[in-house]
Formats: C-alpha cells, sequence, structure tokens
C-alpha cells in the first residue's frame, strides 16, 4: 500500500515539475525562452503549483522514512 502511494505522489511530482518548466518547447531547445538570468515572482496559479510541489516532495520524504523505520 505504501508503495502505491509512493508511486501516484512521484507521479505528482513529476507533473507539477514539467508545469513549471518555463524553457519547454521548441524555443527552449533552440535556446529561445526565458534564459534571461534575472529573477522573476511567480503569481497566481505558478505560485500554487511551485507550493503543491513543495508539499507533494515532503509528503514523499515522509511516506519515504516511515517506509525505510517500519522495516527496521
Amino acid at each position: 500500500m505504501i508503495s502505491i502511494i509512493q508511486i501516484i505522489l512521484s507521479v505528482g511530482i513529476i507533473v507539477l515539475i514539467l508545469l513549471q518548466e518555463r524553457s519547454s518547447g521548441m524555443s527552449g531547445l533552440l535556446g529561445g525562452g526565458d534564459s534571461g538570468g534575472y529573477y522573476q515572482t511567480r503569481r497566481g496559479m505558478e505560485k500554487t503549483v511551485f507550493y503543491a510541489t513543495i508539499v507533494l516532495v515532503v509528503i514523499f520524504v515522509g511516506v519515504a522514512i516511515y517506509r525505510l523505520a517500519a522495516h527496521v
């Protein structure tokens, strides 16, 4: 059961990280996109996705530690 939870969490983390990728697509592949090196604040949905990623990662690490401790 814990393995299924970890799989679901990892898929969710992957999806959220891919949603955050700014230079994805052909423009990023060819050197275009937002690679200006300046700081840009997150707003709206982008901020929500960022915080959701952090929450899922913390939950994933907690589940991994629990699973490790349960097997010892």
